[in-house]
C-alpha cells in the first residue's frame, strides 16, 4: 500500500495517507477547513470538493480525477434525494485516495467563520477569591539558621497574612529559589483557597487572572478577568474545532465510536482551541498564558467529557450514563492547557445525561433558587435544556430539538455567519418580504443595502431568520395553524410557488434563491414541539399551568426576538415584559464560579437537588409534542400574546387581527 500526497487548495496544507484515506479524514488530520454535518455518512452533502486534473509542477504533483476511488453507491444515493452534485464534484466523505492529489475545497464547502455571539455580559459579581496574591518579605538565609527557603516562606506568610499550613506543588517550588534572589527576598505569590502555593513572582505583582470558559458544540468563548476586581479585561471565541469531526454532539460521539481513539482526537483538538485563546486574550493585554492562574469550565455533557479527556460513547444512548456528574478540578498542567505551573481548572458539575455544566451555570448565573416566583429556562440548540422552578424546588431536563434552530436541515439554512438572514418581517397587505442579514444595520429595502452588503452578500438564513420568517408568515396568513404553506395566496402574490405537491414562500430572489419550503416549515415544527413538550412535562410534573418568567439562554436564545418565539410556539404564553435573554449565561455562570469560591459550593449544593425529568421514559411527552406542532399550539392559549398583539389565533384557522388588516399595521408601525 502506498502513501499518495494530498495537497488541499485553498488552505496550501498537505500531508501523506494511507491509500484508501477519504478526504474528508485527510482534511480534518491536517485541520483543513472542511464542512460536514453528518460525520462522513455521506448524507449532508457538506464536504463537496474537486480533484484537481493535471500536472501541477510547483507541487510536485501530478492530479488527476481517477486518483481517487470511483463514484460509488453512497453518493448515486445522495444524488437521486438530494439532486445533483456541482460540476466535477465528490462528496469528500466518500472519495478514498489511490495516488497523489491536488483537493480543491470550494468556498460553499468550507465551515463558515462563526460570528461567536458571546461577549461578556455586564454582571455584577461578588467577589470572594478562589486565588488571592500576597507580597511577602522572606528572612534570608544565613549559616546559622539551616532552615530551608520554603519553611521560611511559610513562617513569612503565617506571619505577614496569617496563613496557615501552606502547601506548594512542585512545579511552584521549581521557581522558589530564583525568585527569592531575584525580588532581593520580597516575592509576590499566589495562594489557592488560602493553603496552596500556584504562582511565585520575584518582587510586587500586583494582578491575577483567570480565565472563564464555555465550550459550545460550535463555539468556544473564554473571558480573561481580574481575580482581585472581576473585571472583564479581555474576550474572544473560536469556532470549536471538533465541527470537522461532525456538527452535532451525537455525530462526535458516532466518530468516536467508529474511529478507535478518535476520542483522543477531539480531546485533543478542543484543549489546543482553549490553549490558543489563553494565549489570544492574555496578548490583547499584555500578558502571557502563563500568567492565568485559575480557570472554570461550563460545557454540555460531550463536550465535558471530551475536554476532560473521558470516553463519551455511553451518552450516546439509553440510559446516558456520565463518567461523572459532580464539580471536577484538576492541574491545568494534567490537561496540557499552557496556564502558570500550578494553575487548577474547575469544571461545573453536570445535572443529568443531557442536562450538562453549561445549564448549571445558566442556573448558577439567573438563580431561580433565589426566586419566589416560577421561573423557566430554556438554553435553545440542537438539543434544548430547560430548568423550572424556584426557591422552593427545581425541575430539569432536556428535549431533542435537532438542529433546524440553527440552520440545520433548512433549505437555505446555514449558522449564524455574516450575509445570513437573521431579521425577516412581512407586510400582511402586500406579503411582501424585508429582511436583515448579519453584518448590516440596514434593512433589505433601505437605500444602500447592497452596497452595505457587498463584502459578503446574502448567503442563506439562520435559525433566529427562520423563526421569525415562519411567525410572521403566520400572522399575514401564508401558512395555516397546521403549519400548511397557503398555495390559494399564490393567485395573489407571485411570493408564493409551486414546490411539487407543496409550495414555498420566496423571501429573495436573486444569487441564492432564499425561500421558506414546506419542509423548513415542518422541520421547525418538530424541533418547537420537542421543545414546548419538555416545558410542557415540567409544568405538569411542578404542577403550574403558566410561568411567571421566561429566560431564553444562549448564543442562539439571546438573539430570537421573543416575541416571534412566542408567537411559533417556542415557549408557552407569558407577559412579553417578562420574557426576555440571558445572553451567555453560561458563560456569565463560569465567570461567578471563577471569582467566587462560595458559589462554587452553591451551584454544587443546588445541582445535587435539581429533580432530572428523562423525556424519553414520561408517557405524556408525546401527547405534548403532538399538540404542540400546531402553531402556537392546537388547545393551549396564549391570551397575553394576542392581547398584546392584537390578534385572535384561531385553531384550525389562520391568526386573524381582531381589528382586521388596519389593526395589523398599526401593531407594526408601531
Amino acid at each position: 500500500m502506498t502513501n499518495p500526497l494530498v495537497f488541499f487548495a485553498p488552505s496550501g496544507k498537505r500531508g501523506r495517507f494511507p491509500e484508501g484515506t477519504s478526504v474528508l479524514e485527510a482534511a480534518r488530520k491536517l485541520g483543513v477547513d472542511l464542512d460536514s454535518v453528518c460525520g462522513g455518512r455521506g448524507i449532508c452533502g457538506r464536504c463537496q470538493i474537486e480533484v484537481g486534473d493535471g500536472k501541477f509542477p510547483k507541487l510536485g504533483i501530478v492530479s488527476a480525477t481517477d486518483h481517487v476511488t470511483e463514484w460509488n453507491a453512497v453518493e448515486e444515493r445522495y444524488v437521486s434525494k438530494r439532486g445533483p452534485l456541482g460540476e466535477g464534484r465528490r462528496l469528500g466523505c466518500q472519495a478514498k485516495l489511490c495516488a497523489d492529489a491536488v483537493i480543491d475545497v470550494p468556498p460553499d464547502s468550507q465551515v463558515h467563520r462563526q460570528v461567536v455571539r458571546k461577549s461578556a455580559a455586564v454582571r455584577d459579581i461578588a467577589i470572594e477569591p478562589v486565588v488571592a496574591l500576597h507580597y511577602v518579605e522572606v528572612r534570608e538565609p544565613d549559616m546559622h539558621d539551616p532552615s530551608s527557603d520554603f519553611r521560611r516562606l511559610q513562617e513569612a506568610l503565617e506571619q505577614q497574612w496569617g496563613l496557615r499550613d501552606i502547601t506548594a506543588p512542585l512545579e511552584s517550588l521549581r521557581l522558589l529559589q530564583w525568585s527569592l534572589r531575584q525580588g532581593k527576598w520580597s516575592v509576590t505569590v499566589a495562594v489557592r483557597h488560602k493553603h496552596e502555593i500556584v504562582g511565585i513572582w520575584p518582587g510586587l505583582h500586583e494582578q491575577g487572572v483567570g480565565l472563564a470558559v464555555d465550550i459550545g458544540s460550535t463555539t468556544i468563548a473564554a473571558h480573561l478577568c481580574d481575580l482581585a476586581s472581576g473585571e472583564v479585561l479581555a474576550s474572544s471565541g473560536v469556532m470549536n474545532p471538533q465541527i470537522r469531526f461532525g456538527e452535532d454532539v451525537m455525530s462526535r460521539v458516532s466518530y468516536v465510536m467508529m474511529n478507535p481513539g478518535g476520542d483522543a482526537e477531539l480531546t485533543a483538538s478542543v484543549r489546543e482551541a482553549i490553549g490558543e485563546l489563553a494565549v489570544a486574550v492574555t496578548k490583547e493585554v499584555g500578558l502571557q498564558s502563563n500568567d492565568i492562574l485559575e480557570m472554570t469550565v461550563v460545557a454540555n455533557p460531550i463536550m465535558h467529557h471530551l475536554f476532560l479527556g473521558l470516553d463519551p460513547t455511553e451518552l450516546g444512548g439509553a440510559p446516558f450514563a456520565l463518567t461523572i456528574d459532580g464539580a471536577y478540578q484538576t492541574r491545568a498542567a494534567h490537561l496540557s492547557l499552557p496556564l502558570s505551573s500550578g494553575a487548577y481548572v474547575y469544571v461545573l458539575p453536570c445535572i443529568a445525561g443531557h442536562v450538562g455544566a453549561d445549564t448549571a451555570g445558566v442556573v448558577l448565573s439567573e438563580g431561580p433558587y433565589l426566586r419566589p416566583e416560577v421561573s423557566l429556562l430554556v438554553d435553545v440548540g440542537t438539543n434544548a435544556e430547560i430548568v423550572l422552578g424556584n426557591r422552593e424546588r427545581l425541575l430539569a431536563c432536556s428535549s431533542p430539538t435537532g438542529p433546524a434552530f440553527e440552520g440545520g436541515q433548512i433549505s437555505s439554512g446555514q449558522r449564524a455567519a455574516p450575509g445570513a438572514i437573521e431579521r425577516v418581517r412581512i407586510d400582511p397587505a402586500t406579503l411582501e418580504p424585508r429582511y436583515k442579514v448579519i453584518g448590516s444595520d440596514l434593512w433589505s429595502d433601505e437605500a444602500g443595502f447592497t452596497q452595505d452588503t457587498a463584502g459578503t452578500g446574502v448567503t442563506g438564513i439562520c435559525g433566529s431568520g427562520i423563526i421569525e420568517a415562519i411567525a410572521e408568515m403566520l400572522l399575514a396568513g401564508l401558512i395555516t395553524p397546521d403549519g400548511v404553506v397557503d398555495g390559494s395566496l399564490a393567485a395573489r402574490t407571485p411570493r408564493v410557488e409551486a414546490d411539487g405537491r407543496t409550495f414555498r414562500y420566496l423571501i429573495r430572489e436573486g444569487e441564492p434563491r432564499i425561500a421558506v419550503t414546506q419542509n423548513d416549515v415542518r422541520a421547525i415544527q418538530l424541533g418547537k414541539a420537542a421543545l414546548y413538550a419538555g416545558v410542557r412535562l415540567l409544568m405538569d410534573r411542578y404542577g403550574v399551568t403558566t410561568v411567571d418568567r421566561i429566560t431564553l439562554a444562549g448564543a442562539f436564545g439571546s438573539h430570537i426576538d421573543v416575541k416571534h418565539a412566542m408567537i411559533l410556539g417556542l415557549v408557552p404564553d407569558c407577559e412579553l415584559d417578562k420574557v426576555g435573554s440571558a445572553g451567555n449565561a453560561a458563560g456569565t455562570g463560569a465567570r461567578i464560579a471563577l471569582l467566587n469560591a462560595s458559589a462554587r459550593r452553591e451551584i454544587e449544593d443546588v445541582v445535587r437537588r435539581i429533580e432530572k425529568i428523562e423525556t424519553a421514559i414520561e408517557p405524556s411527552f408525546q401527547a405534548h409534542f403532538v399538540g404542540a406542532m400546531a402553531i402556537p399550539h392546537k388547545t393551549d392559549p396564549f391570551p397575553q400574546l394576542e392581547a398584546a398583539l392584537g390578534v385572535t389565533f384561531k385553531r384550525g384557522g389562520r391568526g386573524e387581527s381582531e381589528t382586521g388588516r388596519g389593526g395589523r399595521e398599526r401593531r407594526r408601525r408601531g
